[in-house]
């Protein structure tokens, strides 16, 4: 074989892989099978302590992940469930405003979900259970003529607080805080 033979060879298959799209990494993003959903900030959480019309509202999870409350203040939800909120308002209501109090929290808006790259507008949108990457591209207006229609980056957040990006499939469900990225294809 000359040098013309390989060097064609060479550019070729260069050239042909760049249609590849990465290797799939969904086993970092997966989150362990019967986790409850953690809340974050830009999540609203409905908050009924019952008999206490006061009490009961809407509460939007601040940047520091809190929520704050007549009475008692305050609250820590950042990292926690809605089960676990719960009884944090219930103790300290316990504690010197209401003798038995009974709350519900429950997630009122999920926090947004972001889609960056090759769509046609790029942003944050208001999440949708049930939804995949697909679905996300099409709420962002689908994607420009050099997007990468199989493969898209998905960023999210685990449980220790860590970023994690993986390339996954456009049929992959997506969650509340998570960042889309649709890459540029080659041709």
């Amino acid at each position: 074989m000359n040098r013309r033979t390989a060097l064609a060879l060479l550019a070729s298959s260069l050239w042909l892989s760049g249609c590849e799209h990465p290797p799939y990494r969904l086993d970092l993003l997966d989150l362990p099978t019967g986790s409850a959903y953690t809340l974050a900030s830009g999540d609203r959480l409905r908050i009924i302590v019952f008999g206490q019309v006061n009490l009961s509202n809407i509460y939007a999870v601040d940047g520091a992940g809190r929520i704050s409350m007549p009475l008692i203040g305050l609250v820590p939800v950042a990292g926690r469930t809605t089960v676990q909120v719960e009884e944090a308002i219930a103790a300290k209501l316990r504690a010197g405003y209401i003798r038995e109090p009974k709350v519900t929290v429950e997630i009122d808006v999920y926090r947004p979900f972001f889609v960056l790259g090759e769509v046609t507008t790029s942003g944050q949108y208001p999440y949708v259970n049930g939804m995949t990457v697909q679905t996300a591209v099409a709420i962002a207006g689908g994607y420009t003529p050099r997007g990468a229609k199989d493969y898209a980056e998905v960023t999210r957040i685990d449980r220790y607080g860590r970023p994690i990006t993986a390339a996954v499939p456009i049929n992959y469900p997506v969650r509340p805080g998570d960042t889309i990225v649709i890459k540029e294809r080659w041709f």
